[in-house]
């Protein structure tokens, strides 16, 4: 089978520097990824900041070299065939200011398509195109300047498509955006892929949602490594014989949250704190084991506001992998980087 996208033990080691009497550091941002994207396929990395998703963007794109094991982008080698590699990809990232402010948008778009070839008849036809397809279509003679944040990652993903690559890579598309320009965006994506099967698509993310409407696949990444790997629905699966529930509380009060998560049969519990109430997600071997959750915070003098059964999500999965959520484990990174 051809894969758009293939790696084998790839790992990537940063030396990070420190005094001049002191030894650098090593920093292993992938660890020994494998991971196979079929031609095709609209595939998700999904996993907090600092899991190794832009690392592996970027040597996917040629922007950095592994550390060991070897990457393939349609079919070439990334380190020893850059050349081949190059013109059949493109990248976005999120929150990028990419382009010049003096120039308007048609201008920064035509330039771009000049870099790869694209005779100006056809790239003014694609511009128009796809800036009528995000609803930019109005600012075209508008200077990128004057554009807001979320229409200049507009501009910057119709930049992405303009080339019409054989394997585009979006590195955070949606980050700070709103949710009507998120969504706009997403749908565009989705129906880029879906209109033409040669196109593949490697989307990184951490926004659950996302990844879920999204991706064919979805490989769950952390700390480098790849957790695991599989269709939305199939990693929502394995959590089909557990029973969730979403817990809105009084507040904890100095309440232990290690004496829910030491009863039997509860699998996972995470915690956070709002104002005026707390909310709990809890992850269950069965049913009957919320009678014991109750029990516990009836001792504790904690008050139910609100309970909900509810279905698995991914987020549940990266809590079952991880043990937290992702919004606590880049909570807990950014401790650890002051």
């Amino acid at each position: 089978m051809y894969f758009a996208i293939e790696t084998q033990n790839l790992s990537r080691i940063y030396k990070i520097r420190g005094g001049k009497k002191t030894e650098p550091k090593e920093l292993l941002a992938l660890d020994d990824i494998n991971i196979q994207i079929r031609n095709g396929e609209l595939f998700g990395l999904l996993g907090p900041n600092g899991a190794g998703k832009t690392t592996l963007i970027k040597i996917l794109t040629t922007l950095l070299a592994p550390s060991s094991g070897t990457a393939k982008v349609a079919g070439y080698d990334v380190s020893k065939e850059k050349e081949k590699v190059r013109p059949r990809i493109n990248m976005v990232s999120g929150g990028e200011s990419s382009g010049y402010g003096l120039l308007t948008v048609r201008e920064n778009l035509w330039m771009f398509a000049q870099f790869y070839g694209i005779p100006s008849s056809l790239a003014n036809q694609r511009i128009k195109e796809l800036l009528e397809v995000v609803g930019l279509a109005d600012r075209i003679n508008s200077k990128s300047s004057d554009l807001s944040t979320g229409l200049r990652q507009k501009m910057n993903v119709v930049r992405g498509f303009l080339t019409d690559p054989d394997v585009l890579f979006l590195d955070e598309p949606t980050l700070g955006l709103d949710v009507g320009a998120s969504r706009e965006i997403r749908r565009f994506i989705r129906k880029w892929v879906d209109d033409d099967q040669t196109r593949t698509l490697l989307l990184t993310t951490h926004y659950m949602v996302e990844a879920d409407e999204l991706c064919d696949r979805v490989a769950i990444i952390n700390q480098g490594r790849v957790l695991a790997c599989d269709t939305p629905a199939t990693l929502k699966h394995r959590l089909q014989g557990e029973a969730i529930f979403r817990i809105e509380v009084s507040p904890l009060n100095g309440a232990n949250i290690h004496d829910f998560e030491a009863i039997p049969g509860v699998r996972k519990v995470t915690h956070r704190a709002h104002d005026g109430f707390s909310t709990m997600e809890l992850i269950l071997a069965q049913d009957d084991v919320l009678s014991s959750v109750v029990s516990t915070m009836t001792a504790e003098n904690i008050h139910i506001q609100n309970l909900q059964k509810r279905e698995p999500t991914l987020e549940d999965v990266f809590v079952d992998l991880v043990g937290k959520s992702i919004e606590d484990v880049e909570s807990d990174d950014d401790i650890q980087d002051d």
